[in-house]
């Protein structure tokens, strides 16, 4: 069992280290080709750190390991807003705007809350199609949001030509040309599908091994390995002072993680072996989504108290699994 933790863990890093380059390489080429940057930050950077959840899940399901792919992307959700959140409002106040709060938040929560929905019923290629119907339908609201913002003074365009600035993990110091961020983001994403194979099969196996459910896996280290991306992207944004690519990057990654990542879990199982969840862990999920979004409306920021708040929401969670 010991070469399956190296592997897995192995897979783990791929992830990370992928997905870096993924985020950072579409995020510039995006930008090169002249994408407003509130687009950039709310679909490109939310897709782009959301692609471990969903192609991780997507693995596990076409292998047959249902209970793992949705027990991840539960498990991500909850991570994002409890535990990454908490570990951003700890190193700094979290501040949104209160349009914010209006739309992009309410849209991520009701997603979830969506998903949570169709996973008790049971994710089938119906459900799925319910799914990337909404995500659709989501992805036209961001980008007309995302529009009105640009003739506005939104602190998000700035944060976001600052991310696309920085260095990526082993960037290079010469600019690269925008055939290469293209380059680097395929050889990301070709990471990270090559990650999330190494760490399914194998935490499938430890799993199996142990005699431990593959939802309880797919919960705890699977879930935490795939956010990952959210947490490293979080902490060097809000270190930069940078809120409000937080709070988007957190709450368009459950976004796109219910709706695609349900959708395309749905689509592998096909109509005669539905995926579904654990009710009380998705109950669990809707309830921390509601939490996150409450403190933030109390005052439109998170403060180091806040912060605990989330961090002891997580933990109150654990116990869940050992029902499941």
């Amino acid at each position: 069992m010991l070469l399956q933790v190296l592997l897995g863990v192995s897979g783990l890093l791929l992830l990370t280290f992928a997905a870096d380059h993924l985020v950072v390489g579409a995020s510039r080429l995006a930008r090169r080709v002249r994408i407003g940057p509130v687009v950039v930050g709310v679909v490109v950077i939310g897709l782009g750190t959301s692609a471990p959840e969903f192609l991780v899940s997507g693995v596990a399901a076409a292998q047959g390991h249902a209970g793992l792919a949705v027990g991840n992307i539960v498990g991500s959700n909850m991570l994002n807003l409890t535990l990454i959140l908490g570990v951003a409002a700890l190193i700094g106040p979290v501040a949104v705007a209160s349009n914010v709060i209006r739309r992009e938040v309410p849209l991520a929560v009701g997603a979830v809350i969506l998903f949570a929905v169709l996973a008790f019923a049971g994710l089938t290629a119906v459900t799925a199609a319910v799914l990337a119907a909404a995500a659709v339908g989501a992805l036209v609201l961001l980008v007309h949001w995302a529009g009105q913002a640009r003739h506005k003074d939104d602190p998000v365009v700035g944060e976001v030509r600052d991310f696309t600035a920085a260095h990526a993990t082993g960037d290079v110091p010469a600019r690269w040309s925008g055939w290469a961020e293209a380059m680097r983001a395929l050889l990301g994403l070709a990471g990270v599908l090559a990650g999330a194979q190494l760490l399914v099969v194998n935490a499938a196996a430890i799993a199996s091994r142990l005699g431990v459910s593959q939802l309880v896996i797919g919960f705890t280290v699977v879930a935490l390995g795939t956010s990952l991306p959210e947490l490293v992207t979080t902490i060097q944004a809000q270190r930069r002072g940078e809120s409000g690519l937080v709070i988007g990057n957190l709450f368009g990654s459950n976004l796109f993680n219910s709706l695609l990542g349900g959708a395309l879990i749905g689509f592998v199982v096909g109509r005669r072996h539905p995926a579904a969840g654990d009710t009380e862990l998705a109950i669990a999920m809707i309830l921390t989504a509601g939490l996150a979004w409450a403190l933030l409306r109390r005052g439109l920021t998170l403060t180091r108290v806040d912060g605990l708040v989330l961090l002891g929401a997580y933990l109150v969670t654990m116990p869940l699994l050992f029902s499941s």
